[in-house]
């Protein structure tokens, strides 16, 4: 029992560092983010301004309004069900990614040659 009790405190302790670690890892915020990036633009600057930019909006806000998504509080045509995936640690990195972006205007794409 003693041996159990143990390898499993030991256990949790590395999924909680294991958790930490990939919470606080930059790469793993932007590659949730980049989910985003196919309608609201590359780094959450959306063209014109449709589908909203995400970038330098307030942690808080984009928190709330991605919880409210998955939720079902809030209606939506294709963000309900994009939200349902993921967990409030991780949205709460999306958020902290797109707040942490400096706004501005997308780049234009390419012309056709």
């Amino acid at each position: 029992m003693m041996r159990t009790t143990m390898l499993f405190a030991v256990g949790l302790a590395g999924c909680l560092l294991a958790h930490a670690a990939t919470a606080a890892d930059p790469t793993y915020a932007r590659s949730l983010a980049a989910t985003c990036f196919t309608c609201h633009g590359t780094d959450g600057r959306s063209v014109d301004g449709v589908p909203p930019s995400l970038a330098g909006q307030n942690r808080d806000y984009l928190l709330k309004q991605m919880q409210e998504f998955r939720d079902g509080k809030r209606p939506a045509t294709i963000m309900h069900q994009h939200a349902k995936g993921y967990t409030d640690e991780q949205l709460a990195l999306i958020a902290g990614y797109f707040a942490a972006v400096t706004p501005g205007r997308a780049a234009a794409a390419p012309a056709v040659r």
